[in-house]
């Protein structure tokens, strides 16, 4: 079971939902069952909460001389996990003080912790419930995929979420140009800080959703990773919401101006900056716009979410542009699972 005194603040709230999130998995497996493409689980592993629906494992034949075999369902919601493991712990450590309990980390791979966490500084009451709303959000997300895995869930790997001179984050402002080649980034210090760090997660996770669901092909799977975008699409449009509005009540915080920046460092190590993909201004990650011309949802010019490949998302979580990558960033050893490096495909 989860260490209700570590994350007790996290969760108090979350009974209800995740009474139906549990419901869900029933009906899923159930319904997966019937259609032959999972199996009911009699336990769930690593809690109590009912009953599991586990993945198909990575194919083990010849592979094609041509071309590579597209990734298992396992392997996708593996991929997932991963960023989730990233998500959750910083949101967690930034309410809580403390990250994901031992239970929810283990698996094959190479298992490491979340360094440089701490409980954020907040000040405004209604980030403070935002951040607790996106912790229980991703803790639930962490839980539901390693109950779908089953005995194929990937451990958690190492995670660099800091935010002094040797942190991700720090790294990821400098890269962006939101402070100096020597300045800190520290997304724990202010309300802003914490709103600009979640922008530069969350919204690579409505991207990595987009890439992953094409690769699935059980129905039930491809209505829960929906619904985890959904959700990833939900918090996005928070973060952003919020941060326009310290954008508007504080000009002097350059919200707007430090949300472009992240929104291009995002699209120059994806390998699609000044692409002019997808949106008709050319500018395919969008930030915020302006304060007389709000831009809160990132989408195309059909008003649809883009799509970043496996490999473009951990080239942004290893924050290194290029193909061959395998570690660095917020996952300093890499990830856990089947994808790990990135390519030149993209």
């Amino acid at each position: 079971m989860i260490d209700q005194d570590a994350i007790s603040a996290v969760l108090q709230a979350g009974a209800h939902r995740r009474e139906e999130r549990r419901r869900f998995l029933r009906i899923a497996g159930g319904a997966a069952a019937m259609a032959g493409g999972m199996t009911l689980l009699s336990s769930c592993g690593d809690d109590d909460d009912g009953p599991a629906i586990t993945l198909q494992p990575t194919p083990t034949g010849t592979p094609s001389p041509t071309a590579a075999a597209p990734p298992s369902e396992a392997d996708v919601f593996n991929f997932a996990l991963q960023l989730e493991y990233l998500e959750s712990n910083f949101y967690l450590f930034a309410t809580s003080g403390q990250g994901l309990p031992a239970n929810l980390r283990t698996g094959t791979g190479t298992q490491g912790d979340a360094v440089g966490g701490r409980q954020a500084n907040f000040t405004d009451p209604v980030v403070r419930q935002y951040a607790r709303e996106l912790a229980e959000d991703e803790l639930l997300h962490v839980q539901f995929i390693r109950r779908t895995l089953g005995s194929a869930v990937a451990a958690q790997p190492a995670i660099n979420i800091g935010g002094d001179a040797n942190g991700a984050f720090t790294a990821a402002a400098r890269s962006a140009g939101v402070v100096g080649a020597t300045g800190v980034f520290d997304p724990y210090a202010t309300d802003e800080n914490f709103l600009l760090a979640a922008f530069l997660l969350a919204e690579v996770g409505v991207n990595a959703y987009m890439g992953g669901v094409q690769f699935l092909n059980t129905p039930a799977f491809i209505e829960a990773a929906a619904g985890i975008h959904a959700v990833e699409g939900y918090h996005s449009g928070l973060i952003r919401t919020a941060l326009v509005t310290k954008g508007i009540q504080t000009p002097a915080l350059n919200v707007f101006q430090n949300a472009q920046r992240i929104s291009d460092a995002r699209d120059t190590l994806d390998g699609t900056a000044n692409t002019g993909l997808l949106n008709q201004g050319g500018d395919r990650d969008q930030g915020l716009g302006t304060p007389d011309n709000l831009n809160l949802v990132n989408a195309d010019a059909n008003a649809i979410a883009f799509v970043r490949s496996p490999s473009q998302v951990l080239n942004i979580a290893y924050l290194a542009a290029g193909p061959n990558i395998a570690g660095g960033g917020f996952f300093p050893n890499g990830v856990n699972g089947n994808i790990r490096s990135t390519t030149a495909t993209g």
